[in-house]
Order: C-alpha cells, then structure tokens, then sequence
C-alpha cells in the first residue's frame, strides 16, 4: 500500500489476526460455513500481505500477478458457489477488488512503482478513478449495514440471547465483526490505493 508505514503495518496485523480468526472458524463450521471461513481467511492473509508498507518491504516484479492469479481463481470459486448463496457474490466483489488492487499496484500497473499508462487496466496511480469509487461506495455501505447488523447482535448476546458455551469459533457476532473489520480495511486499502 502507499500509505504511511505505521498504518501500514497496523493494517497489516489487523488483517493477519482476522485472516487468524477466520481460520480457527473453519475447525468448527462445517459445509457452507466451512467454505465461507476459507475463504475469509484467505481475503485476511492476503489483505495483510498486499498491507506489507513498500517503503520497508518491496515484492518482487512477480509477487503481483502472484496476487492477480490467486484472487482471479478465487473469483472463479465465489461465482461458482455464488450460486448457492447470496454471501458469496460479497466475496466475488472482494477478490475481484483484490485483483484489481494487484493489477493497479503493479510495476507496469501505474502504480507507484512506475509504469506506463495505457499497457494496464490501472490507467492512473489510484487505478481508474470510476471503478475505485463504485469499489469506496460499496465498501462503505458494506461496513455500515455490518456495523447496523453487529449492535442488535452484540446486545442480545450480552442478555443471554447468544450462544451459550461454546468455542470463539462459534460465536457469530465475532463472525460478523471479522466481515466488518475486513471491510474497513478494504476500504481503507482502497482509499490508498
């Protein structure tokens, strides 16, 4: 990202512990739930690494399309399944973003690093400007109607209303703040772009 370093590597934790979380889900969801934590976790991980500060750490030449191709087939998995369930096209939106994000970020990309405009999708440093605006206000509205979401949660959770025992995995409004951190920082990755 092209931010400041010390947002960066915040970013970067804050990402590496939710893509954490995530993973722990997996061990007690099952079926869809399963799939779903998979592929959460993968979106953390991957957020944390593209949050890695290029002042300290710069990837290599190769590391981008690295990224394009792992978020493009991750893409492929979220229409695949989209078709089962409605979450899964929130999670097309963000690997495609992601893709977008690396193609954007690359060297030939019009990124900081340089390039030429017009050989990439990224026509400016900030990608293009239309589509990294339609990305900020689906992002925002996202993390809004999860903030919306997670009060009643988190209420009647505290009265009783939530799961009783139970494992960190299995408590839902941590699933549900783990969708809106991730949010935040797409959104916040995206403000940097």
């Amino acid at each position: 990202m092209h931010g400041p370093a010390m947002s960066g590597w915040l970013l970067m934790a804050l990402c590496g512990m939710t893509g954490a979380y995530c993973l722990l889900r997996t061990r007690s969801e099952t079926g869809e739930g399963r799939r779903t934590a998979r592929a959460e976790a993968l979106m953390g991980f991957g957020m944390a690494a593209m949050a890695v500060p290029a002042a300290v750490v710069t990837p290599p030449v190769w590391g981008w399309a690295v990224y394009a191709v792992l978020f493009g087939a991750a893409s492929l998995r979220a229409l695949w399944f989209s078709w089962h369930s409605g979450h899964h096209l929130h999670h097309l939106v963000g690997s495609s973003a992601m893709v977008y994000m690396a193609l954007a970020m690359s060297p030939g990309g019009g990124g900081a690093h340089g390039g030429h405009a017009g050989h990439s999708v990224a026509a400016t440093a900030g990608g293009i400007p239309l589509l990294t605006g339609l990305l900020l206000a689906y992002y925002a509205a996202y993390v809004l109607r999860s903030g919306a979401r997670l009060i009643p949660v988190a209420a009647t959770a505290g009265r009783g209303g939530g799961p009783v025992g139970g494992g960190w995995g299995t408590r839902p409004e941590l699933a549900l703040a783990c969708r809106l951190t991730m949010g935040i920082a797409m959104f916040a990755m995206l403000l940097t772009l």
